[in-house]
């Protein structure tokens, strides 16, 4: 199954900016943002619940940003 991330790319833009500066705010590199945000790494729990708090996402709104 593959999910899209249209939402959540929206969301990161709009708090961030770009993508090259929300990656350096969770301190991972570019190439590892964009393995996950192409589907080719997985977003682990721990990954969900620290993009939330970064992108100020309620929990029970997770859902619409990473499985969709």
């Amino acid at each position: 199954m593959e999910f899209g991330y249209a939402k959540l790319r929206g969301r990161i833009v709009e708090k961030f900016g770009t993508q090259e500066k929300f990656a350096e705010a969770l301190g991972i590199s570019n190439t590892t943002m964009s393995l996950k945000m192409t589907g080719k790494r997985a977003f682990s729990q721990r990954d969900i619940i620290k993009w939330c708090e970064l992108l100020d996402i309620d929990k029970l709104e997770a859902g619409s940003y990473f499985f969709s």
